[in-house]
């Protein structure tokens, strides 16, 4: 079973300026005829520039907006004629809108969503002490959400979203703002609750550690219309053939000279080099750098995947 269906899902507004006679009316096209389908239990990453069409997508799939034209199903539902019943099966995290109470701490913010969601009061104890060791809420358990750093803040609004035990999880911008290891331990705790709990990931985010780290599939979107849909790893692969290689020699290199091969930093005993796998095999540079000096160390990496989204983006803009 696929835990979310689209076909043919479209949105559009429309937008009225003026007044009396001198009013006009304009249709915009937020999203046009998107398909996808996402199976249970899968981590997805849907990304596009600011404008494309996520934030609407995932407003119709939880049913806030309902869509011009074209068909959408959660977990077998219509997102906007079962809304209350979908309420208990899926969870949403919006990064720069909180669910928690302000002035309450986590404690009583998870006390009252297990009320509204009817949770039996085992099951609920169970299940709030599970998220509270695993999402290291004890220490801040008993402060007001509003004395919170934003990395503490997220890990209480996580673990809130999955305190009824969602088969799907929107998150939407979930480390803006965060610091580095904040993102990462947030990451982790996403990744792991996929795993364990088999639950659906719908990822939006500017942040290609999110995309990379979170999720195994990525549809890219821009003008409401899906440009990739694909395996992370093969994005990668298709939309950027370049190599990065870092090499440290024992002795001061002879110089490197190949077509397609760019010297991004040099020092006395190590280069760092860009290959353009299409014009030069990355066999043919790492013969001539073993014939450039005595080498200590190599190492072969992609290119950031930063890169990459901005590549296909290009494309798609032309």
């Amino acid at each position: 079973m696929s835990a979310v269906e689209l076909e043919n899902l479209s949105k559009t507004f429309t937008l009225s300026r003026g007044w009396g006679r001198n009013r006009t009316h304009k249709e915009i096209v937020a999203v046009d005829g998107i398909n996808l389908s996402v199976p249970d239990g899968e981590a997805i990453a849907f990304i596009g520039p600011n404008g494309a069409g996520k934030s609407t997508t995932i407003k119709m799939l939880t049913g806030i907006l309902q869509p011009s034209s074209g068909t959408a199903r959660l977990l077998g539902l219509n997102p906007w004629r079962n809304r209350r019943e979908l309420a208990y099966q899926m969870g949403v995290v919006f990064g720069q809108r909180s669910q928690l109470w302000y002035h309450l701490p986590p404690r009583d913010t998870l006390e009252l969503l297990a009320r509204i969601y009817n949770l039996n009061r085992q099951e609920y104890i169970q299940r709030r002490d599970q998220l509270v060791e695993r999402f290291h809420l004890g220490p801040f358990w008993n402060t007001p959400v509003r004395k919170l750093s934003l990395g503490q803040r997220m890990r209480a609004e996580v673990a809130a979203s999955l305190l009824h035990k969602p088969k799907v999880l929107f998150l939407d911008e979930p480390t803006i703002g965060l610091d580095v290891i904040a993102r990462q331990e947030l990451r982790d705790l996403i990744c792991e609750w996929n795993r364990t709990e088999g639950v659906t990931v719908f990822l939006t985010s500017h942040d290609a550690g999110d995309i990379e780290q979170v999720a195994q599939r990525v549809v890219v979107i821009n003008h409401g219309h899906v440009v990739l849909d694909d395996k992370v790893s093969a994005m990668r692969r298709q939309y950027l053939g370049s190599k990065i290689l870092s090499v440290k020699f024992h002795t001061s290199p002879a110089e490197i000279s190949l077509p397609g091969v760019t010297q991004l930093k040099a020092s006395e005993y190590s280069l760092k080099l860009e290959v353009k796998t299409r014009i030069t095999p990355i066999e043919t540079v790492m013969t001539q750098i073993l014939q450039a000096g005595s080498v200590a160390d190599i190492a072969i990496e992609d290119p950031p995947l930063e890169e990459v989204i901005a590549h296909i983006y290009a494309q798609a803009a032309s």
